[in-house]
């Protein structure tokens, strides 16, 4: 059984000094940190919070997921794609689906579908030019309606190799917009392609069964 809060909460306290600051995290020391270690410290260790405070869209009613539903960059029946904006990356995605599902409570069809999705979008993404990996990440911290984060990882910025790559996307200057546009629409097009969908909400397609 996980310590209860209070448990978890002394247990973290032991390792912290008289301001309740840990140490410095290992990763802080990678190569691919973008801080240099001498000058950081660790915010103060705060006590837990019970209850937690609730998640945006906890109530399917109040859901910025579901008012959205029309917007995106590729749909089927069951998913969209969309594109986030104003981010320092080549290309970050966001697929959602249609309805109000978390990770938890995804109906078993949709949890395989997430997972034939996922590969496709993520070939489709390391099929662009001077792009060489895709990151994908689901929290679930903020937002109760499902949402996995596709990252491009630039070619050749070796610093911006594994998890320290959301941290750096906050640090960059913003990508140009125009540049990431197209590029999600390449990759909007191939899935179309490798697994049918469409680019818009209205409509149909042949393979949304």
């Amino acid at each position: 059984m996980a310590l209860r809060p209070d448990e978890f909460y002394d247990h973290a306290l032991a390792a912290a000094d008289g301001e309740r600051r840990l140490p410095l995290a290992r990763m802080t020391g990678w190569a691919v940190s973008p801080f240099e270690p001498d000058g950081l410290r660790v915010a103060s260790l705060r006590p837990p919070v019970l209850p937690e405070p609730p998640r945006h869209g906890e109530d399917p009613s109040n859901c910025e997921a579901c008012r959205d539903r029309d917007a995106g960059i590729w749909f089927n029946d069951r998913w969209r794609l969309t594109r986030i904006a104003g981010v320092g990356v080549p290309l970050v995605l966001m697929l959602h689906p249609i309805e109000h599902y978390d990770m938890a409570d995804l109906p078993d069809e949709l949890a395989a579908e997430l997972g034939v999705l996922s590969t496709h979008l993520v070939r489709h993404v390391q099929a662009l030019p001077h792009i060489s990996r895709a990151h994908v990440y689901r929290i679930g911290d903020g937002g109760a309606h499902l949402h996995i984060w596709f990252f491009a990882r630039p070619e050749g910025q070796a610093q911006l190799y594994g998890s320290w790559m959301p941290v750096w996307d906050d640090l960059l200057p913003e990508y140009p917009a125009d540049v990431a546009e197209a590029d999600a629409a390449i990759v909007a097009d191939a899935l179309v392609a490798s697994i049918g969908g469409r680019r818009s909400a209205a409509g149909e397609s042949p393979l949304d069964d």
